[in-house]
């Protein structure tokens, strides 16, 4: 694993848009997910000790963010051959044994985690009801290991300041976590010059 933050990708951008199948074999669209609120995407995988850490509190938190009018997906970009325990099959089970109220889906091609500039699980990206990225990074400041709760905090207050029509919040962490297990010879030009050490 190598340990890895956040690209922190400029504000303000557009929402790239996606055609994914999720657990049950539906295709996911952009369109499809969206709230009338906005979008939050979040790049997940079954096996990342990072993603396990906060995923009963993440399912809480991002059912609430639902219920709030904005759309969540999970996506998964990982290298299913080299990492079997993150196919579609034990995403399936993933999403049952988490509880996920969200679609769960497979990004086999890898291509929307290069258009999103997603570099770790788990990753989030926050976008308001125009689609324009409002907030990028962490959940909270937990992580394993650390005396830390996992409460959503970062990303719930992000959410709150853009239901109000308040600017983004001018501090935003990177999230933290495995790198994204990129297919042989397809890793993006921007993945590699931000890593900070592996294990």
């Amino acid at each position: 694993m190598v340990l890895t933050p956040s690209m922190m990708t400029e504000l303000g951008q557009i929402a790239p848009d996606f055609a994914l199948s999720d657990t049950e074999g539906k295709m996911v669209t952009r369109a499809s997910v969206v709230g009338k609120h906005g979008l939050l995407v979040a790049f997940l995988c079954n096996h990342c000790p990072y993603v396990k850490h906060i995923a009963d509190e993440w399912a809480v938190i991002a059912k609430d963010i639902q219920t709030l009018g904005v759309g969540v997906i999970g996506i998964n970009s990982n290298d299913t051959l080299k990492y079997p325990a993150d196919d579609q099959e034990n995403m399936a089970a993933e999403k049952v044994l988490r509880g996920y109220t969200f679609p769960y889906v497979l990004d086999v091609t890898q291509r929307v985690a290069k258009a999103y500039k997603a570099a770790c699980t788990p990753d989030f990206f926050l976008y308001d009801l125009n689609l324009k990225l409002f907030y990028r990074g962490q959940l909270d400041d937990s992580r394993p290991g650390r005396d830390e709760p996992v409460n959503g905090r970062d990303l719930l207050e992000a959410v709150e300041s853009m239901l109000k029509g308040q600017k983004p919040p001018e501090v935003q962490k990177p999230s933290m976590g495995c790198n994204i297990k990129w297919m042989a010879g397809n890793e993006p030009k921007y993945f590699g010059s931000h890593l900070k050490s592996s294990n």
